[in-house]
Parts: structure tokens; sequence; C-alpha cells
């Protein structure tokens, strides 16, 4: 119990240094780290080697795949390429709010980060729009289709945390998306249509016509070369070399930047892997906090102190789902709330009690619930739609709470039923 309280404390402590005093992610989660070790009465010597440890951890995990994404991001951002992937996607997906949700789901994976995708697509997305209001509904329809793929789907960060945190995960990635791509491809059918109705009632222009992207006569293959091989390297990683999700994923992630970096001209290439490790060390780092807070909280009691406070009151199911929500809550970041949460149930019987598929998909559900104030991603949609508060928790915050609660429920009876 005393452990639980200290956690409790130190979420709320790192909330309010986040709300409050906009301090960096990074320095709120490692001050975190050492506040709960100490309070929990660890060794400062052996908390300072958790933590750093914690931090390493997710380096070694995320630190290439970060920094291929964002230099991918950026190479694609300076020779236009994003414009030729939407126009390509356009055969797919005709109507402007089909196409704005399924841009965003596609992007967010390769890249990496939901946000990226958001930030790259806003202009030529706002491009598809009729009117204001039109504007308004494609870029939420983009924001909610990127976290639906970024929640679900591997190899983004999310999932790979994770897998990389519940040691008995024993399913493979491919498996995995097997199950995943169905599930996310009905939340994305959802979310368009949820928005059409509420924001496209007859102000987009003509569907066949609306925003044609400037293609800037550059090849088809350099915008999506690299995504080709990022393709073909899971298939002959997964299913034919038989790698491990860590290792498949920096073998995915290598080869996706050292095309893009191979079909860029030199000075794009050099400008373009600058700006991109820029980007990626401040989200490097942000999750190195997160990994020093996971750590120490896995090497605390916490984990069983929370299953035995809880389990009498709630079905086991209900535990790591709501144990990502408070996380979620307090910091804002899918990424951080899964390195935790995932840290906290490894420390308990539940990683060994629930499938991994289900399990996965409870944490991911709980880290939609509050996509509030502590949400990077809620400022950014509203930024960029020009809503007030209440308007962007109407059509972000709310409908991907309603997403959330479906991934849980999906979860739920994957366990009950399949497995």
């Amino acid at each position: 119990m005393y452990s639980v309280l200290i956690f409790l404390l130190t979420i709320g402590l790192v909330s309010f240094a986040v709300i409050r005093y906009k301090t960096p992610p990074f320095l709120v989660l490692f001050s975190g780290a050492i506040f709960f070790g100490v309070a929990s009465g660890m060794p400062l010597g052996d908390l300072v080697l958790t933590a750093t440890t914690g931090m390493g951890r997710i380096f070694a995990l995320l630190g290439l795949v970060i920094l291929s994404g964002a230099v991918i991001a950026k190479l694609m951002q300076e020779q236009h390429h994003i414009g030729q992937i939407v126009a390509d996607l356009r055969s797919v997906a005709r109507k402007p709010y089909h196409l704005s949700g399924l841009a965003g789901f596609i992007l967010a994976i390769p890249l990496m980060c939901c946000i990226t995708a958001f930030v790259i697509l806003q202009p030529i997305i706002g491009g598809l729009a009729g009117s204001e209001q039109d504007r308004k509904g494609l870029l939420y329809t983009t924001a909610l289709g990127s976290l639906i793929s970024f929640a679900l789907i591997y190899p983004t960060p999310v999932i790979i945390a994770l897998f990389d945190a519940l040691p008995d995960t024993a399913v493979p990635p491919v498996v995995f998306d097997l199950y995943m791509i169905p599930v996310s491809l009905i939340l994305l059918a959802l979310a368009v249509v949820l928005m059409q109705r509420r924001f496209g009632k007859g102000a987009s222009r003509q569907d066949e016509s609306a925003g044609e992207p400037d293609l800037h006569g550059y090849p088809r293959l350099h915008a999506w070369g690299p995504f080709i091989v990022m393709g073909i390297a899971i298939l002959a990683g997964g299913l034919i070399l038989r790698l491990p999700p860590s290792a498949l994923i920096q073998l995915v992630m290598l080869s996706g930047v050292i095309v893009a970096l191979a079909l860029a001209p030199a000075q794009v290439r050099m400008n373009g892997f600058s700006a991109g490790a820029k980007h990626a060390g401040v989200i490097i780092f942000d999750l190195c906090g997160a990994g020093a807070l996971g750590a120490v909280i896995g090497a605390s009691t916490l984990g069983n102190e929370a299953h035995q406070l809880l389990s009498p009151y709630l079905p086991l199911l209900l535990i790591p789902f709501l144990l990502a929500v408070l996380v979620q809550t307090a910091q804002g970041s899918r990424v951080v709330t899964a390195v935790i949460t995932g840290d906290i149930v490894a420390a308990t019987g539940i990683a060994a009690a629930v499938h991994p598929i289900p399990l996965i998909l409870l944490i991911s559900g709980g880290a939609c619930i509050v996509s509030y104030v502590t949400d990077p991603y809620f400022w950014l949609v509203q930024r960029a739609t020009g809503d007030d508060v209440a308007g962007v928790v109407r059509n972000y915050t709310i409908p991907l709470a309603a997403f959330g609660i479906v991934m849980a429920v999906i979860g739920i009876g994957m366990e009950l039923l399949i497995f």
C-alpha cells in the first residue's frame, strides 16, 4: 500500500510540473524516478544504477528506431514526397475524409510518430477542404487515424515498448499484426464516419478533383522506396530469419533510412539527417526519462502491491487497463504510458495470466482514454484546427476515449473467447 501511495504522489507531481511549469518531460520523468526511489527506501547507489539502466534499455530499443523515422520524415518533407504518397492513396480512398484518415493511419507507422505524420500532412490535408468547417473535420480525421495505428500496429514505439516490457510476449510481430490490422481498420472506419457526419455535410469540394497534391515531378520510387524496403525487411526478418521483435525493428528501420538517404540528393541528404537527428534527440531523451521511471517502479514492490490492492475489487483484465489510464492522464505520452505500465504489469502475475495480444490491447486502450491537457497532441490539434478547448475535447478527446474503450472490450473478448 505504501508504494501505491508514493506512486500516486509521484504521478501527481509529474503532472503538476508538466502542466504548471512546462518543465521538459525528460527532467520531470527522471526526477520522478529519483523521488519515487528515495521515497520507497531504495539505496541511492542502486537507485541511480537502476534509473540509468532503464534509460539505456529504452535507448537501445528505440534510439535507432526514432532517429530513422525522424530522418525519413525530414527527407520526405524536403523533397515534397508526401504529396506523391497522398496522391497515390487517392486511388484507394477518393473521398477527402477517407483519404485524410488513411494518410494519417499509414504514415504514422513508418515515421514512428503520430505527431510527425500529422505535422507533415497538415498543409496537404487542409488543401482538400472546401470550407473552414470541412478543414477542421479533415484534420481531426487525420489525427485520429494516426493515433489508431500508432496505438495498435507493430512496429510503432508503443507496441515495441510493450513487446519489450512484457517478458512473456512470445507472439511474432507478423501474427500480432494479423490480429491488430482488422481491429485498427474498424476503428479507422468509425473515425472517418464520425468526423464526416459531424463536419462533412456537403462542404467538401468534388471528391474526384479536390486538393490535387503538388508532385514536383519526383519519381514514385523515391517516395515509396524506403517503405517498400521496410516491408520486405519485416517479412524477411520475421518469417525467414525469425528475428526477435527487438532485433527485427532495428533491421527494418535501418534499412528504411539507408534507402531514404541513398535516394536523396547530397544536399538534401545532409540537411535531412541533421534536422531529423535534432528532432529525434528530444523524443529519445523524453522516452529515456520514462525508461528511468519505469525501471525504478519495476524494481519496487509497486506491481505486487497494486495487484493485491485491486484484485479483490476488480476483474484481473481491468487492472492493466486502469493503470494505463492513470499513467496516461498524468503525463500524456502514449509511449511513456506503454513503458511504465508494461514494467508495472511485468512485475505482477498478470503478464503470465493474460495472453499478450489482449494484454497489449488493454494497455493501448488505456493509453487512449484521457488525451487532454497533458497530451502534446491535444494542443497541436487545437492550434491546427483553431478550435477552443471544448471543441477539441468534443472532436478529439471523447472519440479517442471511445476507441480506447472499444479496444479494451475487444481485448477482454479475445482473452475470454479466443485465447
